[in-house]
């Protein structure tokens, strides 16, 4: 079977770079177009620690990615550039796998009306660790018996965007999977922004600190209880088989795909 070609768009960060290393080291996978405003003109296997591979880091462009003959691109770069990137991959015909947050719901829309006029598919996901997609599928179904929720996102320093599309698709979730809204209460906030963001009335809580990789925790109240889920990536490569998941499902798609839970049979 033809190896799927691969181009990774972000590969000299830290996201990036694993993602090269899984793509390399899956057997059905080929790298075959490395992109980044940084480490321009460096071989990506000398970047990650291996051989040299032949493949230099590039400017992403429309030019540039076809020329690499790619299937799928895969982007992890920032909420500044990847509206960008994406219709980029799309007017080259190449099916774009985001994992860049700071995706809001009008740029989805957006996304969607390009990605119908490209005639390919797309994937993107707010988180692509199987087990956050799980915490994510679970807190939709506990909604459903205990409607009051909050979240708490715990992240490192480096992450810009607040509070992260995690949470904030699993407030979606959460909301979705109510049968009735909770109560609300007057409340008397001594310091703004105490009681956190407010989405879909789940409040959401963001944490930035250095020594954290991504967390979350979902705390759930009902009479007499609480229920928390938790999930923790320690390690970014906790992130590496969605990503290889998603970009084996996209070449089948000829649709957008908003959220990892979609290609699992849930």
């Amino acid at each position: 079977m033809e190896k799927i070609k691969v181009a990774v768009n972000g590969a000299y960060g830290r996201m990036g770079r694993e993602v090269c290393q899984a793509i390399l080291d899956d057997g059905d996978l080929e790298l075959t177009g490395v992109f980044d405003l940084l480490g321009r003109g460096e071989d990506i296997g000398e970047v990650l620690g291996r051989q040299k591979l032949g493949l230099l880091i590039q400017n992403l462009g429309v030019d540039t990615l076809a020329g690499r003959q790619a299937r799928v691109l895969v982007d992890f770069t920032t909420p500044m550039a990847v509206m960008e990137n994406i219709r980029t991959s799309l007017q080259a015909g190449v099916r774009p796998v985001v994992g860049t947050t700071g995706i809001t719901q009008v740029d989805l829309e957006l996304i969607n009306e390009w990605v119908e006029k490209a005639g390919i598919g797309a994937v993107v996901a707010p988180n692509f660790a199987l087990g956050a997609v799980l915490m994510m599928k679970f807190s939709q179904v506990a909604a459903r018996y205990l409607n009051q929720a909050e979240i708490i996102e715990l992240h490192h320093d480096q992450k810009i965007d607040a509070p992260s599309g995690t949470s904030i698709k699993t407030a979606e979730m959460i909301e979705a999977g109510r049968r009735q809204k909770p109560g609300r209460r007057e409340e008397l906030l001594k310091l703004a922004g105490a009681r956190g963001a407010v989405t879909g009335d789940v409040h959401i809580h963001s944490v930035r600190l250095e020594g954290l990789i991504a967390h979350q925790e979902v705390i759930f109240g009902g009479l007499g209880q609480t229920l928390s889920i938790r999930h923790d990536s320690y390690d970014r490569k906790s992130f590496m088989p969605g990503v290889i998941m998603a970009v084996k499902n996209v070449t089948n798609l000829r649709k957008m795909v908003y959220g990892l839970e979609n290609l699992l049979d849930l």
